[in-house]
């Protein structure tokens, strides 16, 4: 009997996803667990591996088509298993088989397409928000995505008129003798999804960004000192991020409103620090959370940070680790970046950007010195952080680095 590969469960609230590419055509020989195909969601990208030693006899889902949990991808068959199954003269005929099983094949999408889906979480909270019902919309199966929610809202008050000129002007026509030098490539999931959030972010919030800067000479010295006494112990590198995440955990602590966050008409304050670190990968960003890290020593910091960063590379983060951050930090400047201003990673309320560390003259005690400087961008939602509270925010995360010793002594 054929073993059917489907779609796994993906993870809270993702109900769908986009066939990235298959590794195996059909009539290759795979082993079990060995990768058979890629999914991209708006989250992250898996492997659904084969469920046991066998051939790939068809593939149903082609690469760039949208599925949900639990669809029918295609069907592993083994060659012993296969002259066995047929034994009413339908030996002869291995094509049968294939084709007896197609219409069981196409009438399971229709089992699992019966049950409309819930509405995204997106779109549940603009139904809740704007009290219209939407019975079906344009996802998988008739979910009811945002766009839907949004369109059936504005269709039901008088102001809708004026909504369709948000959307972005048309493109251009381009010049014949350019048409024939550019290349289209199709949005992965998890880059249509950044897209989507961050501006989300800057259409909810109420983003402002404060700046100072860090003199990175006491932690520099410090690292110097350590770092090889560190990593004999501890087996990972001490690196910039083991004080960054003390310093804001700290002056979390002290602000915590930097660390809350809105839900409807109500601010949860929250009394743990679950901090997001921004990954770049050749896929897109992606934030891991580093749980209870007011928990965690700066050694178990880095080995968490090491772990995660390695893994995001590698396509192998799983959903839940990436859900649940309280504040997040960017850390621009191992690209080289002096200044920026960082969007919000929704729905939280502060996050913080590192930048390139740079020789700069300061005046110290009268004199001028060549110091290792850093910039530092908070972006807040003002919504629930007020002017005052992000400075003196940021004040404390300087203090914190221009003085490590504080983070021992918990100061």
């Amino acid at each position: 009997m054929a073993n059917e590969i489907r779609v796994p469960t993906l993870g809270e609230s993702v109900t769908e996803a986009t066939i990235g590419r298959w590794f195996k055509k059909v009539g290759d020989a795979v082993k079990a667990d060995e990768p058979l195909v890629e999914l991209e969601t708006d989250k992250v990208t898996i492997e659904v591996p084969a469920p046991t030693d066998g051939t790939l006899s068809e593939i149903l889902v082609e690469a760039g088509e949208t599925v949900g949990v639990g669809a029918l991808l295609g069907s592993l068959g083994e060659a012993t298993a296969a002259a066995k199954k047929p034994e009413p003269a339908k030996t002869a005929a291995p094509a049968a088989p294939a084709k007896a099983a197609e219409p069981a094949k196409v009438a399971e999408p229709a089992k699992t397409s019966a049950p409309v889906p819930p509405p995204s979480p997106a779109a549940a909270r603009v139904i809740a928000e704007t009290g219209v019902a939407v019975e079906s919309g344009s996802g998988k199966r008739g979910q009811v995505l945002k766009e839907d929610a949004v369109a059936a809202a504005q269709t039901a008050t008088p102001s809708a008129p004026a909504a369709p000129a948000a959307p972005a002007a048309p493109r251009p026509p381009v010049a014949a003798a350019d048409a024939g030098r550019e290349e289209r490539v199709r949005m992965t999931k998890l880059r249509q999804t950044i897209a989507r959030r961050l501006k989300e972010a800057q259409n909810t919030a109420a983003m402002l960004t404060t700046f100072n800067e860090v003199d990175m000479t006491g932690v520099m010295a410090l690292r110097a000192s350590y770092k090889d006494l560190f990593e004999k112990k501890h087996g990972v590198k001490l690196g910039f991020m083991g004080f960054f995440v003390k310093a804001v955990v700290q002056a979390l602590k002290e602000i915590p409103a930097v660390n809350a966050e809105i839900d409807g008409d109500e601010m949860v304050f929250k009394n743990y620090y679950h901090i997001g670190v921004a990954v770049g990968t050749d896929k897109g960003l992606v934030v891991p959370v580093v749980r209870d890290a007011d928990q965690l020593s700066i050694a178990g910091i880095e080995k968490k940070i090491g772990e995660y960063g390695k893994r995001a590379r590698d396509g192998l983060l799983r959903i839940e680790e990436m859900q649940g951050g309280t504040f997040t930090i960017s850390n621009g400047g191992v690209y080289g970046s002096l200044m920026s201003t960082p969007i919000l990673n929704a729905p939280q309320s502060g996050i913080l950007g590192m930048h390139k560390i740079q020789e700069r003259p300061m005046v110290v005690g009268g004199k001028i010195e060549i110091r290792p400087m850093m910039y530092l961008a908070l972006s807040y939602d003002h919504r629930v952080v007020d002017g005052k509270e992000a400075v003196t925010f940021l004040v404390r995360v300087k203090e914190n680095l221009e003085e490590p010793q504080r983070l021992v002594l918990d100061l």
